[in-house]
């Protein structure tokens, strides 16, 4: 029996036709961003898949063109571990990233959460200076760092210390920033409780905020890590002696030796970058969530 034309089953019929419409779409768009993505994904993961090779692969092998070696080898790490000071760099690196990253982590938050649940004179203008700053180049503030550093206000000079290293990343404008955006998504409800309850001004920011903002303040950590870890400008400017060399600082230097092979290179960036990877694969969860909620908060 054929279906009446009546407008109900006409209604149905222009549903159903963009449904399949906006299906065929949908399956295109996805196709396309995949495939975007893969390309990206290639062009990323190539260099570091050829740098690892090339740390597996005996010298006579090193301008081949083949990605994997034909004899692969673990003489390059042995030979780098004993020709270099690269345990010595990685202790320097990981004190240098930790001192910066628990002092982000603790004056970066308290700042945003200042700015985000205060009120008090100058707070618009102080915040924009603090914006303002992230348009400054590195370089450009690399020769004032030098000369506090040379001539500090406190005690000798930081040159070839921890803290002379670490004193630039201490607290930044980028990390006050992201703070800010995600505690103006605290609840003022809560503080309020809080202060009924007689908690003080910092133990509503350490017992309220901070539990509440931890995502967040999980992917500050994580990036400022990162960035600390591979920093190489200002560790090589303020370091004189190879005992306080960091790792980029390191095996640049060691890069830079005469007849140094190219896959001895690669050996010690390999090396370089262990940390950052069992970083990134342990704690991805907090950048994606933190990320995520801040722009939500924004």
């Amino acid at each position: 029996m054929a279906q009446s034309l009546t407008p109900s089953n006409i209604f149905k019929d222009q549903d159903r036709g963009r449904s399949v419409g906006k299906a065929g779409e949908d399956w295109k768009y996805k196709f396309f961003s995949y495939l975007l993505l893969t390309v990206i994904a290639f062009t990323m993961i190539v260099p570091f898949m050829w740098m690892l090779s090339t740390s597996i692969k005996p010298e006579t092998e090193i301008l081949r063109r083949n990605i994997f070696p034909v004899e692969p080898t673990l003489d390059n790490y042995h030979e780098v571990i004993n020709r270099t000071d690269l345990p010595l760099w990685y202790k320097n690196s990981f004190i240098v990233a930790v001192i910066s990253t628990v002092s982000v982590a603790f004056f970066d938050a308290l700042a945003g959460f200042v700015f985000a649940k205060y009120e008090f004179p100058g707070k618009r203008p102080i915040f924009i200076i603090f914006l303002t700053s992230l348009m400054v180049p590195t370089e450009m503030l690399l020769i004032p760092w030098f000369i506090m550093s040379s001539n500090p206000p406190i005690g000798g000079t930081w040159v070839d210390t921890y803290w002379g290293i670490a004193f630039p990343g201490v607290i930044t404008a980028a990390g006050i920033f992201l703070m800010r955006q995600f505690m103006q998504g605290v609840p003022d409800e809560l503080l309020d409780a809080g202060r009924i309850d007689g908690v003080s001004e910092f133990g509503l920011f350490w017992r309220v905020a901070v539990p509440l903002s931890l995502p967040a303040i999980g992917a500050l950590c994580i990036f400022n890590f990162l960035g600390n870890w591979n920093a190489f400008i200002w560790p090589l400017i303020a370091t004189t002696r190879s005992e306080m060399f960091t790792l980029p600082v390191g095996i640049q230097q060691f890069s830079s030796e005469a007849d140094t092979p190219w896959n001895l290179i690669m050996t010690g960036a390999s090396l370089s970058v262990v940390p950052l990877l069992l970083v990134v694969m342990i704690f991805q969860r907090y950048i994606i969530e933190g990320i995520a909620l801040t722009g939500l908060k924004g």
